[in-house]
């Protein structure tokens, strides 16, 4: 059984609409770098120059922070599902 791993609404339009894709992976870096290469216009999205996790996506595996676990070293087994969350700013209105 393959990682199950979830995007939202808000990264899907960079992965032709794909929300749930299920990988095969040993770490969560593997997911990260994957779906970088499979999807070029995804990559600045996740990903800084230097590679590094961006600081406002948050990930998670099976809901625990992989903050947590090990940042994108955190092993991942079939089965298990990781969430990718980034932060949504804006909505306000000034009136």
């Amino acid at each position: 059984m393959p990682i199950i791993v979830k995007l939202p609404a808000a990264l899907r339009t960079y992965t032709g609409h794909k929300g749930d894709m299920h990988l095969e992976a040993a770490t969560v870096g593997d997911i990260i770098n994957h779906l970088a290469e499979t999807w070029p216009d995804l990559k600045p999205h996740l990903l800084d120059e230097d590679g590094s996790l961006r600081s406002f996506v948050s990930v998670f595996v099976d809901g625990r922070s992989i903050k947590s676990t090990g940042g994108l070293a955190t092993v991942i087994s079939d089965g298990q599902t990781v969430t990718l969350v980034p932060a949504i700013a804006g909505g306000g209105t000034n009136s």
